[in-house]
């Protein structure tokens, strides 16, 4: 992925401070690298709203604290199932219109925010457990929510998310290109911010701390194992972001309910966009729930 001027200057300058507190404390450069890796950039110019948005309503939650503000498309029809998109790391729900019309149009009651830290919503950081919490609450005020797409991070947290939701066996869930293991995106956070071992031991020492749950907690396949939701995995072979390595060891297993979806040359972000993903994931919602083998 190509980083803009600004980024490039960003990190050099974390890479520094990281490595100057790691001389002096392990934990507190931890602290610090914590903060980079939960910190999304913000897009500075005005991003105009596609003409489907001023179709919806303006909604929120409240979110410790902060307002996480969204857009609702409410259905005529009277028992309308719906269905949450949820974005990515330093992305924003306007990426979505096009799923967003497709849904629309298929009588589905939509909902899309945008994460804390994000688009129009408050905050400056995220992270899986922030975002958890974040469709949690939707899930509360909006809900049931009938599925969810979800992108990247978005794919961790609504993994996490759909964990603790009850009901889960007449729910649907579709991960885009979803961060599959977080011990990963660890790596590749490290191979941008390279620290020494003791800064590395404290980072996931710090994270233990603040979920009181193991790394391996933030994982989608373990959650994909777990549950008896109906889930469609996308994926792409050449994904360098959530990279496809640690999901092709999926593919022989046999995981109840849940379908894959691989495809080649789209990427991490083209994945989405592609019209024929979103066909897929169409009619994914669309079938009859599948009978689920525990």
């Amino acid at each position: 992925m190509k980083m803009k001027w600004s980024q490039r200057i960003l990190l050099k300058y974390y890479r520094t401070k990281i490595k100057t507190l790691g001389m002096v404390s392990p934990e507190k450069a931890a602290a610090a690298a914590f903060d980079l890796f939960c910190t999304p950039f913000r897009v500075k110019k005005e991003v105009k709203a596609p003409a489907i948005f001023h179709q919806s309503t303006p909604v929120s939650v409240e979110l410790k604290g902060i307002t996480v503000r969204g857009f609702q498309w409410k259905s005529e029809l009277a028992q309308a199932r719906k269905v949450l998109i949820i974005h990515g790391f330093s992305s924003y729900s306007y990426k979505f219109e096009a799923y967003v019309s497709a849904l629309v149009k298929n009588g589905y009651e939509v909902l899309a925010f945008d994460a804390p830290g994000h688009g129009i919503s408050d905050g400056k950081r995220i992270n899986a457990l922030i975002y958890r919490d974040c469709i949690l609450a939707i899930e509360n005020q909006f809900g049931p929510l009938y599925g969810m797409i979800a992108h990247s991070l978005g794919g961790l947290a609504a993994s996490l998310a759909i964990e603790k939701m009850e009901n889960t066996s007449n729910r649907k869930l579709v991960l885009i290109a979803p961060a599959t293991e977080t011990k990963r995106a660890i790596e590749n956070f490290f191979a941008l911010i390279p620290a020494k071992k003791e800064v590395q031991e404290a980072f996931e020492a710090h994270i233990r701390q603040l979920a009181g749950e193991p790394i391996e907690y933030f994982s989608v396949p373990r959650v994909v194992k777990k549950i008896d939701a109906n889930v469609l995995w996308v994926h792409d072979e050449t994904d360098t972001i959530c990279t496809f390595k640690d999901v092709k060891p999926l593919l022989t297993q046999h995981i109840h309910s849940t379908e894959f979806y691989i495809t080649h040359g789209l990427g991490h972000n083209k994945i989405y966009k592609e019209s024929s993903t979103r066909n897929k994931i169409m009619a994914f919602l669309e079938a009859s729930l599948a009978p689920n083998f525990l």
